[in-house]
């Protein structure tokens, strides 16, 4: 076991490298750079205050291509992708962002980690949340199977899987948050807390919190609602159906000592694939529904930085989700063994 622990951490190595190599020479050839973008932001600039001739483009011609270059060599372009990748690799802070111009120069870690406790409250509180509600709803549905509860949570189930957890978040938002067109004006319209949070006492904190978070962690727990759940359900029925829990009732024992503590163990193996999950959401976090609530996460901060072509930034987290999500699986290997001893991993 503990071979295998180090040939996967080992192996673990060339994975991230190859990622990140792969991910940081698409970056450098993907057009509209932040040499273009700092370039046509300038060209706006200067035609709004050199006029017709700037507009024209015969007076900030020359200037535009001194700025090229000073904007490649300050941006680290006219170095070879190699060395552009050692230096990133080396960097402590991950890069200074570049739209740093924008953050008084901050660099790619410090706007990452400002945003990685809001990705933490989401993620982990979506994550246990849909484990608490649809392995015993899973339970229960394996239990009940072919009885009106099975019919009618399925029905709930696939109605919640067939709806987009972006587009639930919108409808959400529109019935309950104060919109022109709501119904009701219940929760907030977006954002993580109140204007007036800093004056609030603990609990106040900590209710306030929650009010923000309902409505998008209802969406995040959507989105996994129905596989969780339905995964449960036929994990347990195929327990049940098994030869050994046959065994088990032709010895005398009662349908529930056979499923609470043979059969449901044993249907745990498939949902632990999942545990591991928990690494890479509590840092990428969902993209549209961070957007759709205004949540500033990780998630939001990816898209940002892919609109913008900030790439440190974009590194940073593709790197940091791939660390994360390399050891998620490795969490999940060991979820194996303690659910199932009977697992043993070789060289």
């Amino acid at each position: 076991m503990l071979a295998y622990l180090i040939k996967r951490v080992l192996l673990m190595i060339p994975t991230f490298l190859g990622i990140t190599i792969l991910c940081f020479a698409l970056t450098q050839f993907v057009p509209g750079g932040p040499v273009e973008q700092r370039l046509m932001e300038m060209r706006g600039i200067m035609g709004a205050e050199g006029g017709a001739a700037a507009v024209s483009g015969s007076g900030p011609s020359n200037v535009t291509e001194q700025a090229r270059k000073e904007l490649i060599e300050y941006y680290g372009f006219d170095k070879p992708l190699l060395q552009r990748y050692k230096k990133w690799l080396l960097d402590d802070d991950l890069g200074l962002s570049m739209r740093s111009y924008k953050f008084t120069d901050k660099t790619a870690w410090q706007l990452i980690s400002s945003r990685i406790p809001v990705s933490l409250w989401f993620g982990i509180t979506g994550f246990v949340l849909s484990y608490i509600v649809c392995i015993p709803l899973g339970i229960a549905k394996a239990l009940r199977h072919g009885t009106k509860f099975d019919a009618i949570s399925s029905a709930l189930v696939f109605i919640g899987y067939a709806i987009p957890s972006f587009a639930l978040g919108m409808v959400l938002k529109m019935l309950l948050c104060g919109t022109v067109d709501s119904l009701w004006d219940i929760f907030p319209i977006g954002g993580i807390s109140s204007e007036n949070y800093a004056l609030l006492s603990t609990f106040g904190k900590f209710t306030d919190r929650l009010w923000h978070m309902a409505l998008p962690v209802t969406c995040y727990v959507a989105g996994n609602f129905a596989m969780l759940t339905l995964l449960m359900k036929n994990s347990l029925l195929d327990q049940m159906s098994a030869d050994y829990i046959r065994t088990v009732l032709s010895k005398g024992a009662t349908r529930s000592h056979a499923v609470w503590h043979h059969a449901l163990r044993n249907s745990l193996i498939p949902i632990a694939t999942g545990f591991g999950g928990i690494m890479t959401v509590m840092f990428a976090g969902s993209v549209i529904i961070e957007r759709v609530f205004e949540i500033p996460g990780m998630g939001l901060l990816s898209l940002e930085s892919i609109e913008t072509r900030d790439y440190p930034v974009f590194m940073g987290i593709l790197s940091l989700t791939s660390i994360f999500g390399l050891f998620g699986q490795l969490i999940s290997d060991l979820c194996y063994v303690l659910i199932d001893p009977r697992i043993r991993f070789t060289k």
